[in-house]
């Protein structure tokens, strides 16, 4: 493995987090039919709290990380380009997958799950309902696990001149305000909006995913996605977090040991509303946020720290993690249909799920979308590269080097 230069256009610690954000998604649905409290398109009868309060921790930061990660990954794409020419990148690598993803990927998800209430039909007689029903839960058209891909999509088109000038040595210039922040602590200030935004609005536009009523969740996602775009833009930020590394580990193992004493002694405030003074649910519900920034920025500080190193496998798993993401709940769901009717433990059930799901996906990505470029193109892939041409050697000093090595020959001939 070869240390990555910090003058490099991609930086590799970055893919590596991107990676383990997608695994985090990848085990979370895996188990989603085995947690308590949650539901789920299909459900395991018995459940499990343990798992469930894994699933918890993993759900405060899965997602803000990856958009943070995708906030750099914009920087990276827009490096090159002018606005024009990544807006429609964006087009091709984020909206036809999810065109693609929402007429062929999604509805077995929402077949199989009307099943499991009632519906008797094959898959082909229950196809033409996603156009005529409406928008799930009531109709079968949706997005499901794909509304990170819509909501990218929309951030990234709306704010693309944004990015586009903060890039720009007069942005630069204008937020130079960011490079002194990474002195000292005050990298945590930019904790600051996510926050701000998650406690006051959370109650008031609880998640959706429906695009529409998810104004808490806009802001929410909006302000990871951009700081990591601030941060990758300003690369002293980076390096704060390095340095703050054990300073964030601390402040997430804290904030997450407040969380779950507050649960596990069921002091929620929405179990014992009445008994909290104001400013205490206002002061737990930001603890989520917190806890979430938290978590990224160690997981920033030492990844940037200890995995800012390329291996060969990377680019492979690099191709693949897209198309992944886009199969996996799909996969998922069909497998738990099948083996919530046998009479194994939840964690023996969790365990298949999980294992037969992984295989699956990396099967169907190698063999059916990594190697054709209709399908590459359907999942968002970059075109596959042309093998080059071994060269032919026609040199004029080859031929004379080649005549030389002939005339002894023709002279003893």
């Amino acid at each position: 493995m070869q240390p990555v230069s910090t003058a490099s256009n991609r930086q590799a610690y970055l893919d590596w987090l991107r990676i383990a954000s997608i695994l985090a998604v990848f085990f979370l649905h895996s188990s989603m039919a085995y947690v308590s409290e949650w539901e789920w398109h299909i459900k395991n009868p018995q459940t499990s709290s343990l798992l469930m309060e894994l699933n918890f921790w993993l759900g405060r930061f899965r997602m803000p990380l990856l958009f943070f990660i995708s906030g750099t990954v914009t920087y990276f794409m827009l490096q090159k380009r002018s606005t024009g020419a990544f807006i429609g990148l964006r087009f091709r690598r984020l909206f036809i997958p999810l065109v693609f993803g929402m007429l062929v990927i999604v509805p077995p998800q929402i077949y199989m799950e009307r099943l499991t209430q009632g519906y008797k039909g094959s898959f082909f007689d229950f196809y033409p309902s996603i156009f005529t029903t409406g928008v799930y839960p009531k109709g079968n058209m949706s997005w499901h696990h794909l509304w990170f891909i819509v909501y990218l999509f929309l951030y990234d088109i709306l704010f693309a001149p944004l990015f586009k000038w903060i890039m720009s040595e007069s942005g630069k210039q204008r937020l130079s305000f960011f490079t002194r922040m990474a002195n000292k602590k005050w990298i945590y200030v930019l904790m600051l909006p996510a926050i701000i935004i998650f406690t006051t609005l959370n109650r008031m536009f609880p998640e959706t995913h429906d695009l529409i009523h998810d104004w808490c969740r806009h802001l929410y996602w909006l302000s990871f996605l951009l700081t990591g775009f601030v941060c990758i833009n300003f690369p002293a930020l980076m390096d704060s977090l390095e340095r703050n590394r054990r300073t964030s580990l601390l402040l997430a193992f804290l904030s997450i040991i407040a969380i779950y004493y507050i649960r596990w002694n069921n002091l929620e405030p929405d179990h014992f509303f009445h008994n909290w003074h104001d400013w205490f649910i206002y002061a737990y519900r930001a603890l989520y946020p917190f806890t979430a920034w938290a978590w990224i920025f160690t997981a920033i500080g030492y990844g940037k720290r200890y995995l800012n190193k390329k291996h060969r496998i990377q680019d492979y798993i690099n191709q693949a993690v897209y198309p992944f993401y886009i199969l996996h709940q799909t996969v998922i769901v069909i497998v738990v249909f099948y083996v919530i009717k046998s009479g194994d433990s939840v964690l023996s059930k969790f365990l298949f799920t999980f294992i037969i799901s992984f295989a699956l996906v990396t099967c169907i990505y190698h063999l059916f979308i990594k190697p054709y470029a209709v399908t590459r193109l359907l999942f968002g892939m970059k075109p596959k590269k042309k093998e080059p041409k071994p060269a032919v050697v026609t040199s004029e000093a080859s031929v004379e080097k080649s005549a030389e090595i002939l005339q002894p020959a023709v002279q003893i001939a």
